[in-house]
């Protein structure tokens, strides 16, 4: 094999990939990548079994076609390193050499024929839709999952197909948040009666991938896994077993009192509010009277804070606690300028709704 890159868009390429390797493995192997030189591109691959990706690199000028393996993380440090505008990468028998304009770096890879086969995208997609739209279902609902694995169904985010609609769902048992996004056509029929739960760590890769307005992501699913083919990249990963809760039952429906808010403030009030909180008071207390909210934390040998909001509410008062976080990760993804908020009684979830297609749920905190 060898070929001579432009270096800007091989690094780019090395910034995505590299992140499926893994640090710590049985199998040195995989913590190469796998090169494959056709006529006109190089393929890109990692795999850590789990989650695979290829990446396309066509600013490349293919001399001799042919395949490598080389260690991931000393290749991307050359690259990330190097000055030159090109850079010529030859490999033959385990032994590859970077070559710049003043450099020269001797590596020792592995047999390409001893690396995993990474899966393509084969067959009719079962599901179309705009990127730029899937990453921004991602980013309304990869933050509300589990990061501990003691529920392994919720370390993952649920998909639900219908239509020409997707329904995205994340939840880590204390929090919920929903997104329903448009397809570009009809979703295929069979996957309407299933409930599919894609691992966050494949949806946090899919949310890096560069994305233009018009770019469309492909996605089919086989064997249990998922395989996203974006342009010049293709994304695959086992999927989460288990069963995902049934979250519609706890999506609150009756609450009377709401309210609609200014996103940036209410933002800037949590954050501001949240400073003096500690282990001992976890909690933001939201005080709701006429015209006015109050945002009040107390904290044992720290003080306390209070920050006030006039709001054009004209119901009942009340008072709720609520994880000051929590609120912050949903205010800090919401795009509109404004928010509806939805409480009921203090033991009860609160429901946040951003336009139509959006809705969080959080559950109260104890402020006693």
């Amino acid at each position: 094999m060898k070929v001579k890159f432009n270096r800007a868009a091989l690094a780019e390429a090395l910034s995505l990939v590299t992140t499926v390797v893994p640090s710590r493995t049985t199998k040195p192997i995989l913590q190469g990548l796998k090169l494959d030189a056709k006529k006109d591109s190089v393929a890109i691959s990692a795999t850590d079994f789990e989650i695979s990706i290829t990446c396309l690199v066509a600013q490349a000028q293919v001399e001799e076609k042919g395949e490598a393996v080389v260690p991931a993380e000393r290749l991307a440090a050359i690259v990330r390193e190097s000055v030159d505008e090109v850079l010529e990468i030859q490999s033959a028998e385990g032994t590859c050499h970077v070559r710049g304009a003043d450099s020269h770096f001797t590596i020792y890879g592995y047999q390409p024929d001893q690396y995993p086969a990474v899966p393509g995208l084969e067959g009719k997609a079962q599901i179309k839709v705009n990127l730029i739209r899937l990453q921004e279902a991602i980013e309304h609902c990869l933050f509300a999952t589990a990061k501990e694995n003691t529920r392994y169904a919720l370390s993952g985010v649920l998909w639900e197909a219908s239509g020409k609609k997707l329904t995205m769902v994340g939840t880590d048992g204390r929090r919920l948040a929903r997104y329903k996004l448009s397809l570009s056509a009809e979703a295929e029929k069979k996957l309407e009666s299933e409930k599919i739960i894609v691992p966050a760590k494949a949806m946090s890769l899919l949310d890096k991938i560069s994305a233009g307005e018009k770019d469309e992501a492909e996605i089919r699913f086989a064997d249990n896994k998922i395989i996203i083919a974006c342009g010049s990249t293709v994304v695959s990963s086992t999927l989460v077993e288990g069963n995902f809760p049934k979250y519609e039952e706890i999506v609150p429906t009756d609450h009377k009192n709401k309210l609609q808010l200014n996103t940036a403030a209410t933002l800037s009030a949590v954050k501001r509010a949240a400073l003096l909180t500690n282990e001992d008071s976890k909690g933001v207390k939201l005080s709701l009277s006429e015209k006015s909210l109050i945002f009040t934390c107390r904290a044992p040998e720290m003080g306390d804070a209070e920050i006030a909001m006039e709001v054009g509410y004209q119901g009942e008062a009340m008072e709720i606690g609520f994880n000051p976080q929590f609120l912050v990760d949903v205010l800090r993804v919401i795009k509109e300028d404004s928010f509806e908020m939805q409480l009921g009684q203090p033991d009860r979830p609160g429901l946040i709704k951003s336009g139509q297609n959006y809705l969080y749920i959080i559950m109260p905190v104890s402020l006693s």
